[in-house]
């Protein structure tokens, strides 16, 4: 029998033109499958969180631009790349926060643009630009966005071989949100390193913050930890300040949309609330990351949209009659910043930086340049 881990996370099914993924809004209850083919069903799908966490969503948005693009009928490049322009800005503007979107479309942009260049004279070709041209860029944008997916999954393990170094047998580990395969496309960001001690035989024992208002928590981390044979226990948001101070914990790992240069970084609402208690009471707080989510344009957490969402999610959803007044005031971000001094290590695919985090950042980055 088939568990959620069996399941591609995103695919492209070039022959149906459709984005496919899980629609993780209907687990754990229910595992459905859904094909995606118009831009309104990309933007849905990422706003709605159907599909959902910085790596998926930027392996979506590579797959969508592409699809998007598949049936241009542009008649010259300018055309082209200005349709490009208006599909990328449009699925760009489904989240704000998580920076793997944005990266990603402009990561499409860029090769288009690579490509077109180093077509000179157009490749040798005789003839209109709908004749060769876009159909060399289509094809292209599809062979990119199928290596977006690739890297995801290499980075994710490579970040879980960094991370599992931070790992001791026996230890127990503490997971906000769901930075797991179901947000990403194989092994996920924190939970790689809870997957890799899990195949190296540790005997770890993971608890899993439930993460009002979405819980993705209690539906899709302890879900797929669970499915995995991983030793899972759930716990409301405020009750892991009580769990680090009884000594349960050893080290925290979690995810994030979007690190800043200074290193403070933009996580699921409660995040920094997990890293404060964690200072508290010794406990190393790590944030697992791929460098595609460190934005070094954005200089410190402050400069970071944080998205606003439906006052719903807090007051109705997951509950069988409103559990608040008609006409209360909701406070609901989908994110808060933890702070840089927070955080004990940022854990990337090219090692654990460490504090200072404006010139690890920079160092790292010179570094993948040359």
């Amino acid at each position: 029998m088939k568990s959620i881990l069996d399941y591609e996370t995103v695919s492209l099914i070039d022959e149906d033109d459709a984005l496919e993924i899980i629609d993780q809004t209907l687990l754990p209850g229910k595992i459905e499958i859904i094909r995606l083919h118009t831009a309104k069903e990309i933007w849905d799908a990422i706003y709605l969180l159907q599909v959902r966490g910085a790596p998926a969503i930027g392996v979506s948005a590579g797959m969508g631009l592409y699809l998007l693009m598949k049936h241009s009928k542009a008649q010259s490049y300018d055309e082209f790349m200005k349709e490009l322009d208006e599909k990328s800005d449009y699925l760009n503007s489904s989240r704000p926060t998580a920076v793997n979107l944005s990266w990603a479309l402009k990561r499409m942009k860029a090769h288009v643009e690579k490509v077109y260049a180093k077509m000179s004279p157009r490749d040798g070709v005789s003839g209109s630009f709908s004749d060769a041209v876009r159909p060399k860029l289509i094809d292209e944008m599809r062979d990119e966005c199928q290596r977006i997916k690739q890297e995801d999954i290499d980075v994710c393990r490579r970040i879980g071989e960094y991370g599992v170094t931070l790992v001791k047998d026996g230890d127990g580990i503490l997971t906000h949100c769901n930075a797991g395969q179901l947000c990403a496309c194989k092994y996920g960001t924190a939970t790689a390193p809870m997957y890799l001690a899990h195949e190296k035989g540790y005997n770890i024992k993971v608890y899993c913050d439930e993460t009002r208002p979405l819980l993705q928590g209690a539906r899709l981390t302890a879900f797929e930890l669970h499915s995995a044979g991983i030793d899972t226990t759930l716990l409301c948001d405020n009750m892991s300040a009580s769990l680090m101070k009884s000594g349960a914990v050893n080290v925290i790992f979690t995810g994030c949309d979007r690190v800043a240069a200074n290193g403070d970084a933009a996580n699921k609402i409660g995040t920094s609330m997990v890293a404060l208690a964690a200072k508290r009471y010794g406990v190393p707080f790590y944030i697992c990351a791929p460098t595609s989510t460190i934005d070094i344009n954005t200089p410190t957490g402050a400069d970071i949209n944080i998205e606003q969402r439906k006052p719903e999610e807090v007051t109705e959803m997951w509950y069988k009659e409103r559990m608040a007044p008609e006409g209360i005031n909701v406070y609901n971000p989908a994110f808060d910043v933890t702070d840089n001094e927070l955080i004990a290590g940022i854990v990337t695919e090219y090692g654990i930086l460490h504090a200072p985090y404006d010139e690890a950042i920079r160092k790292l980055f010179s570094e993948i340049k040359k």
